[in-house]
């Protein structure tokens, strides 16, 4: 638990660009998070149902795998409803319609502040 009593907030990460994510990781854990780390949306899958206790998920759109970061947020909106969502790409913006309810966007690429600005929104850090 952390000092004000509230257990710490897990964000889980999913970017297949090893540096980027490790990047994301390290300032996640810097605002006092606890971060998972996946590669794809069949890892971040994996790890969201062995795993309990992610409050947040922060994905990439474009990546291998089974799908991509718009169709694993609405998969995780509709079996685990209580995560918050962040989204990033540098390749496109989605338009709200294609966003699931209550997502937010951040552009790649991002800087550490925006990471931290957005987080905080979402944990109700500050």
């Amino acid at each position: 638990m952390a000092a004000s009593g509230k257990a710490k907030d897990l964000v889980l990460v999913v970017e297949d660009e090893t540096l980027i994510r490790m990047d994301s990781a390290d300032v996640i854990r810097d605002l006092g998070l606890e971060v998972l780390e996946a590669v794809d949306a069949d890892h971040a899958i994996f790890l969201l149902e062995s795993v309990p206790g992610v409050t947040v998920m922060f994905t990439d759109i474009q990546m291998p795998g089974s799908m991509d970061g718009l169709l694993l947020a609405t998969v995780v909106r509709e079996r685990w409803p209580l995560i918050s969502l962040l989204v990033t790409s540098g390749r496109t913006r989605p338009a709200s319609s294609d966003m699931p309810i209550g997502a937010q966007f951040i552009s790649k690429p991002y800087s550490s502040f925006e990471l931290r600005r957005q987080l905080q929104t979402l944990t109700g850090r500050r």
